[in-house]
């Protein structure tokens, strides 16, 4: 059998591709040969499939990435004398993927943000503003003169880098969207791909020296990841991705006025960006319980080749709650109630610095690099509690809360999305836990149109599938917990907060203990921080780690027969 060795080369046309193109590089495909469309390349040809070769992940503003791995959950629960048996934990081996997740609890500034941006682009609309308001008054105690921080901890600079607390689940879930669009917002405008910043600046300045400011559109509503990935946010910066895919004599308009005007390598068409580029973010959420605790204990700095040479009770090592160390030892290393009454030690030697809260960065991070993950405020997590939540769940990336739903198709033949008058995205139930085939997706959408306009309330349901959206109650062997009257304690708006607060005791520090609070409620104890999904390999650092080498990628070799 003879063997030839064919080099890649340039693919003029799709009669020329009688051989493999190279992938050497990853600039071509390993099962066609065709180069991918490339802004370096010369032969681009309409049609051509781009690929992001280069992409890097990384994390987020404000997250820090976590690894990943084997948790024990429920397994550093302890027992203390005089306070009742953590029934709550469930002690099981799970895996927690890879994510990322913010490095501080989310700030009394961090939020005064999010209250500026409302009345800033919405300022005749107080209910919205309103509605994103801390609850202030739950500093009030009938029995406790707390008046000074209902009205000054969310907003004298005192305590601008202190915990946001009065915030319910519901209203930190919203931030959350909220902060992904504005930060995805900022990294497209920074690279280009929307109008950047200095050229909106320009807008209705009268600027005429900026023609590309007087050529560019204010944009009319705020910018949505969701709507933008649907291309229904029409904005193309000067480096946004080129389209390969136009037809021949379309127009080639990009940010800065006409592409003729803009000459060079410009002068072509232009497209918005796509999950496909790499550039966007995934969004920000609360973490799952199961992350939660995974970050909070920091097992990483006691493991060495999946041996835990010592486990923890708290995110810090040692049974103790004061440091070991020789510079700081017996130093407090949370904000918490050491004794009932004791909030914070003795004047002259306050033993951890604070009387309520403290700032979000304060202390020694646990080996993450997390902040506060003990103590200072409970934080809220995504899942909806249940006691027996991890005998229950998957071993993988156990959670419990999901309840489907698709964005709302406002013509289902375009595929346009309907958006509130905010511009986010409607959602309404998923109709199935499958893709639909093309038929069945034309009925539901018929369906959809059909209880949009109908006035019947009974419409709705006359038109539902027979999918269960809501997955809360899967696999529920307690869907509701009543007290002795007969009123529910537990359903699923309840949710879980964990990590201790200042008015808690030591044993509430531990990142096993959890406990509820209904969704909409809020609490002078509890605060929160975000996570991100991590995508792609597990694995953050290889820098001195084992691994296997992989072989470097050879032209394709194409046997031919004699």
């Amino acid at each position: 059998m003879k063997k030839l060795l064919l080099y890649s080369f340039t693919c003029l046309s799709l009669a020329a591709l009688l051989s493999s193109c190279s992938s050497k590089g990853g600039n071509s495909s390993s099962k066609t040969g065709i180069p991918y469309a490339d802004r370096k390349s010369k032969n681009n040809q309409s049609g051509a499939f781009a690929v992001a070769t280069k992409y890097k992940r990384a994390p987020g503003p404000g997250l820090i990435p976590i690894e990943g791995g084997v948790l024990v959950v429920g397994g550093s629960a302890i027992e203390v004398p005089g306070v009742e048996p953590n029934i709550y934990n469930y002690k099981r081996q799970v895996t927690v993927p890879s994510f990322y997740m913010d490095e501080t609890e989310v700030s009394n500034t961090d939020w005064l943000e999010y209250l500026h941006w409302i009345r800033y682009n919405f300022p005749e609309d107080r209910e919205y503003y309103y509605n994103e308001l801390p609850d202030t008054l739950v500093w009030r105690q009938a029995l406790s003169y707390n008046e000074p921080y209902v009205d000054n901890y969310l907003r004298h600079p005192a305590y601008r880098d202190y915990p946001v607390v009065g915030v319910s689940w519901e209203q930190a879930s919203r931030y959350c969207e909220w902060r992904t669009s504005r930060a995805n917002e900022f990294i497209l405008r920074e690279k280009g791909i929307l109008t950047d910043y200095k050229t909106l600046a320009g807008n209705g300045r009268g600027n005429n020296n900026n023609a590309t400011a007087a050529a560019t559109p204010k944009p009319t509503k705020p910018f949505n990841t969701d709507a933008y990935l649907n291309n229904q946010y029409d904005d193309k910066g000067k480096n946004a991705p080129i389209d390969y895919n136009t037809q021949s004599g379309a127009a080639t308009s990009t940010a800065g006025g006409t592409a003729a005007a803009t000459g060079g390598r410009n002068n072509q068409p232009r497209r918005t960006a796509t999950l496909e580029d790499g550039v966007i973010m995934q969004p920000y959420r609360l973490p799952t319980e199961a992350e939660w605790e995974y970050a909070a204990l920091g097992l990483i700095g006691n493991t060495e080749y999946e041996n835990i040479n010592q486990n923890k009770i708290y995110p810090w090592n040692g049974l103790g709650v004061s440091s070991a160390k020789k510079k700081t030892r017996g130093m407090i290393q949370a904000n918490f109630k050491r004794a009932p009454g004791d909030y914070m030690g003795v004047g002259g030697s306050l033993n951890d610095k604070g009387d309520l809260t403290v700032p979000v960065i304060q202390y020694t991070p646990n080996d993450f690099g997390l902040y506060n993950m003990a103590g200072n405020v409970n934080e809220w997590v995504n899942d909806v509690y249940r006691t027996a939540t991890f005998t229950d769940a998957d071993a993988f990336n156990p959670y419990r809360g999901n309840y489907f739903t698709n964005k709302k198709l406002e013509d289902s033949q375009s595929g346009k999305i309907s958006l509130d008058k905010y511009g986010n995205p409607i959602k309404e139930n998923a109709y199935a836990g499958r893709k639909q085939t093309w038929a069945e997706k034309q009925a539901q959408a018929k369906r959809s149109d059909s209880i949009s306009k109908s006035t019947d309330p009974q419409a709705s349901v006359a038109a539902s599938t027979t999918y269960q959206a809501d997955q809360r109650g899967y696999r529920d062997r307690q869907n509701t917990l009543l007290n002795e009257e007969g009123v529910t304690l537990v359903n699923d708006k309840s949710r879980v907060y964990k990590g201790g607060s200042w008015n808690d005791m030591a044993y509430w520090l531990n990142p096993a203990t959890r406990r509820f609070m209904q969704q909409d409620e809020s609490s002078a104890e509890v605060g929160f921080r975000c996570a991100m999904t991590m995508l792609g390999a597990p694995e953050i650092s290889t820098a001195g780690k084992r691994s296997f080498k992989n072989p470097p990628q050879k032209p394709y070799r194409v046997s031919r027969g004699k």
